[in-house]
């Protein structure tokens, strides 16, 4: 990787960070202290494999949401303005009718001209929401790291399998896991989404610390990760099936003062000659729906 590639990130990081402390009237400590861990994250997760360029590192630290929301704010602020000098025209006005005779054709046209103008700013401030919109979906469309996790996406996920499907091997064949939060409906109806969103991140950052660089990990939906496993036998991908449940059976997640007891359950396969990525996929969900049927907290294979 080009020193070159990584001052460009690191002066990305702390041009964000110092535009962040800008945007925030009373910035913390403990928010700056967030910060350096997600620039941490991202350096940590850097290799050399393609889908781990300096580029999508780059998406994962993106600024562009909080680019959006700003201008959102800065919109917002100036359609405040606009309309806070129509309320002073509106009081100027009615203050002129208690110092003379009312005229009412003038009263009227100024009425009018205040009316007028709020229409004016009301369209205005719809046309710079649905820009916004259109941004953000723009966004969301583009990226490949998921905003919650800073793991990779399911779109990225689709790609990285196509290139899996599309490539001639002939040994160590990747491995596939699918790993699914136990009762995770529950944890967020006794405890809140905010705690179903911490959950999520506490796996990912417990996949990201025990799994090696080469293997990847994506989130494939709701509370399911999909981790690709590469260069390894079939032996090697069972033990580090049963290492991460044990992980993630050991490390309590403690939420406004309360444990938070959480397990998994995994299903896995290896890929096949001949896989579509849809194959791929739907081999490992099915040992994953065999895991579950069978008391969950546990691991099924379908090599």
């Amino acid at each position: 990787m080009q020193n070159d590639d990584l001052k460009s990130l690191v002066t990305q990081m702390y041009d964000d960070l110092l535009n962040y402390i800008d945007l925030e009237e009373n910035t913390t400590k403990e928010q700056v202290v967030e910060y350096l861990k997600d620039a941490v994250n991202v350096l940590e997760s850097l290799n050399e494999d393609e889908i781990d360029s300096i580029k999508h590192a780059k998406l994962a630290f993106t600024n562009a949401y909080k680019e959006i929301a700003s201008k959102s704010i800065s919109s917002y602020k100036d359609t405040s303005g606009k309309f806070k000098e129509l309320t002073q025209m509106h009081e100027k006005t009615l203050n002129e009718c208690h110092e003379q005779h009312i005229n009412l054709p003038k009263l009227t046209k100024k009425f009018d001209d205040i009316q007028q103008h709020m229409n004016d700013e009301v369209i205005k401030a719809n046309s710079i929401i649905s820009q916004l919109t259109q941004q953000v979906k723009q966004l969301e469309e583009t990226t490949q790291i998921d905003a919650l996790t800073k793991v990779f996406n399911r779109r990225a996920l689709i790609k990285y399998l196509e290139k899996i499907c599309s490539t001639k091997r002939e040994n160590y064949n990747p491995h596939l896991l699918i790993l699914d939060i136990d009762d995770f409906k529950l944890v967020n109806d006794t405890h809140g989404h905010i705690a179903g969103d911490k959950i999520l991140i506490f796996i990912a950052n417990i996949l990201k610390k025990t799994l090696r660089d080469g293997d990847k990990i994506f989130r494939y939906g709701g509370e399911e990760f999909v981790i690709i496993l590469n260069r390894i036998d079939d032996a090697k991908c069972s033990s580090i099936t049963l290492r991460l449940l044990e992980l993630v059976r050991q490390n309590k997640l403690i939420y406004k003062g309360k444990n938070i007891q959480v397990t998994t359950s995994i299903g896995a396969t290896k890929y096949r000659t001949g896989d579509t990525p849809d194959a791929f996929i739907a081999r490992a969900d099915a040992a994953l729906y065999r895991a579950k049927v069978s008391g969950k907290n546990r691991m099924f294979s379908e090599v």
